[in-house]
């Protein structure tokens, strides 16, 4: 089970991680491990509700491919282990992230007292500032 929040959870197998060779230099060992880690999701076929894979699929990723498949690869660890948990922290992050809601904005203006004493205020300080001119004999 991997926990996306308290209410939303996704199974194992909706999850394909595949061991891959990172890329970049990393000595001796780099072309006989597999550290890094491909995942693939496929969001159509996921257990997320109709409107929580719309929102998936209009976001505007270009991780996500033609198919509705999102693909992360991880290779900032070296080892498979910290690298499948990246993954998968950031298939939670981009999850979260695509279905949460804002809030709607209710407009709303200011009272009519409010308004009063803003204009009160502003009188009062061109007075102020009136003051200021030269003195005249």
């Amino acid at each position: 089970m991997i926990s996306i929040n308290e209410s939303l959870s996704l199974t194992a197998d909706e999850v394909e991680l595949t061991a891959i060779r990172s890329q970049g230099s990393g000595g001796q060992n780099v072309n006989k491990v597999s550290s890094a880690i491909h995942l693939r999701f496929d969001i159509n076929a996921s257990s997320l509700s109709d409107f929580q894979k719309q929102q998936l699929l209009e976001s505007k990723d270009r991780r996500i491919n033609k198919e509705g498949v999102l693909i992360i690869k991880a290779q900032n660890f070296r080892t498979q282990e910290k690298n499948r948990f990246a993954a998968l922290e950031r298939l939670q992050q981009f999850i979260l992230e695509a279905i949460h809601l804002d809030k709607t904005r209710t407009p709303t203006k200011p009272s009519k007292n409010a308004r009063r004493r803003r204009v009160d205020q502003k009188t009062q300080r061109g007075a102020t500032k009136a003051l200021r001119g030269k003195v005249k004999l």
